[in-house]
């Protein structure tokens, strides 16, 4: 007759643990392990590096707006309707854009009020509005095309917001930056509290998209050309994103 082996009880209450009066009870057998898990999170470092670069825009966004106004909503929407069809031809035919960068943003038909005390609220005819955002990407010779939009009709050119078309071919640089700001800074924290820093435990990204681009615009009254044409200055567009990184700490 074979020896029949039994799991001694002792080991069953060390495998876990057990409610007593609402509180977690630890076999004894078991501190060692609770206090090893517990000195393991207690030493860490949590730290947010933070990675960001400048660099030159590639492509521009050109809000260009057509305003009318007439005595009523079908002739204000009427004259808009021609003055925006000639500045399209012109983005299209003379400038060569593509229909695919040429989108209508905004459009209404609104009407105007007067106020006065004999009369109260009263309508005096309707003004219609019609805005292109347009996708640009010659940088040198965006002032050019919006006195271009200007003598051909668009009276409401608000901005020029610039951006980089490809931002995936930036997301290495920041992310390097970033690492390399939260190893500084984790660094320091071990210094100074006299310990050393050890290896990376966990790395999370802290922006929903990466890299994150902050767009520059432009204002069109601010800036001329010496020829009396709009001179438009691009600048650079930054670039940023963050980490948050656990250190171990020796």
């Amino acid at each position: 007759m074979g020896k029949l082996w039994m799991k001694p009880l002792g080991a069953v209450m060390v495998a876990g643990t057990l409610l007593v009066g609402g509180t977690a009870w630890v076999a004894p057998s078991n501190y060692a392990y609770a206090a090893e898990v517990q000195g393991v999170q207690q030493n860490v470092i949590n730290v947010v590096g933070t990675g960001e670069i400048q660099v030159k825009p590639d492509i521009a966004y050109l809000s260009i707006g057509v305003n009318s106004t007439a005595d009523t909503a079908a002739s204000a929407q009427k004259a808009n309707a021609a003055k925006i069809q000639k500045v399209s031809n012109l983005l299209k035919s003379t400038w060569k854009i593509s229909a695919d960068d040429i989108q209508t943003s905004q459009f209404y038909v609104q009407p105007n009020y007067t106020y006065s005390e004999k009369d109260g609220q009263k309508i005096k005819g309707y003004t219609a509005h019609h805005t292109l955002t347009v996708t640009y990407r010659e940088m040198d010779k965006i002032g050019e095309l919006l006195d271009a939009a200007s003598q051909a009709g668009a009276n409401n050119i608000e901005n020029v917001r610039f951006t980089v078309e490809k931002p995936e071919s930036f997301e290495a640089q920041v992310i390097e930056k970033a690492v390399a700001n939260a190893d500084v800074k984790a660094g320091a924290i071990a210094k100074a509290v006299k310990r050393q820093l050890g290896a990376v435990l966990s790395v999370s990204q802290g922006d929903a998209n990466v890299p994150v681009f902050y767009a520059s615009e432009a204002l069109m009254s601010k800036a001329a050309d010496s020829n009396g044409g709009t001179a438009i200055e691009t600048g650079q567009v930054k670039v940023s994103t963050t980490l948050n990184i656990t250190y171990e700490m020796k």
